[in-house]
């Protein structure tokens, strides 16, 4: 039950199946489909060290969740190896994400699509961040997130399929945030993020990670949908306001498109 609370399924759909049956999809953050290469299971199976890692496994609704998973032999009366058991562990930190989920609802800045902060939470927050900067010198940086063709999607398989593209993707970004950064929607098929306490590399890695995520997720219900995105990737500099940080993230997620979608653009 408690591995059907963290992954949508329920026990019958995945009792007695195997992990290659493509259920879980193991990946890892670079999109490596773990069960072709790099299980943590198999390779305790053959050698019997326990392990431990970070996964990302592919919830019914087709969103990615982060997991951590450890990994022990069960061992027979003569120490010969005949089983494995693995455990997972949610690490979504849902407790301290519900928690602001409550609060922003209580102040009515969520977007009603996703769930995600709104427009006018992200530039209250921002504002708030520019001028810790500027006091503190508290690091930041900002991710600029457009879907790549999305108009195709709507195009092609109606609205409401484009609606569940913009949860599923609302879904992996809540979901693969520490609880002190904050994801929002900017409008239409466009996100922000804002990163806190990262430097210029750790803000591209994290923007890396959640390109790869979100073109490893899909809608399952519409036949799998996929969706890849572009994202734009901004630090602050001195005089900054919201206005110029957030344009300077959309110039970089529009180099993204230029040089051809699902990449990421890092500011100089």
């Amino acid at each position: 039950p408690a591995f059907g609370r963290v992954l949508g399924y329920a026990a019958d759909e995945i009792t007695g199946k195997r992990c290659a049956e493509n259920i879980l999809v193991h990946v890892d953050d670079k999109g490596t489909q773990l069960c072709q290469e790099g299980c943590p299971a198999s390779a305790t199976l053959a050698d019997g060290v326990v392990r431990q890692a970070s996964v990302f496994l592919h919830h019914k609704q087709g969103h990615r969740i982060p997991v951590s998973v450890w990994v022990a032999p069960i061992r027979d009366e003569n120490g010969a190896i005949i089983a494995a058991v693995e455990v997972f562990q949610d690490n979504t930190q849902s407790l301290a994400l519900n928690r602001r989920v409550t609060e922003l609802e209580q102040i009515a800045l969520l977007d009603p699509l996703t769930g995600l902060a709104n427009r006018r939470y992200i530039e209250s927050h921002l504002k708030t961040c520019l001028d810790e900067w500027t006091r503190y010198y508290w690091p930041f940086g900002v991710l600029m997130l457009d879907l790549d063709h999305f108009k195709n999607i709507n195009d092609t398989h109606g609205h409401a399929t484009g609606d569940e593209v913009l949860k599923m993707v609302s879904r992996v970004l809540f979901s693969n945030l520490r609880s002190f950064d904050l994801a929002g929607r900017w409008g239409g098929e466009e996100f922000v993020v804002i990163c806190l306490n990262v430097d210029r590399a750790q803000l591209l890695d994290l923007a890396e990670r959640l390109r790869v995520l979100v073109q490893e997720s899909s809608v399952p219900h519409a036949g799998g949908v996929r969706v890849t995105t572009s994202i734009g990737a901004a630090s602050p500099r001195p005089g900054d306001s919201v206005q110029s940080i957030l344009a300077r993230a959309d110039a970089m997620l529009y180099e993204s498109k230029k040089a051809g979608r699902n990449r990421v653009t890092i500011d100089d």
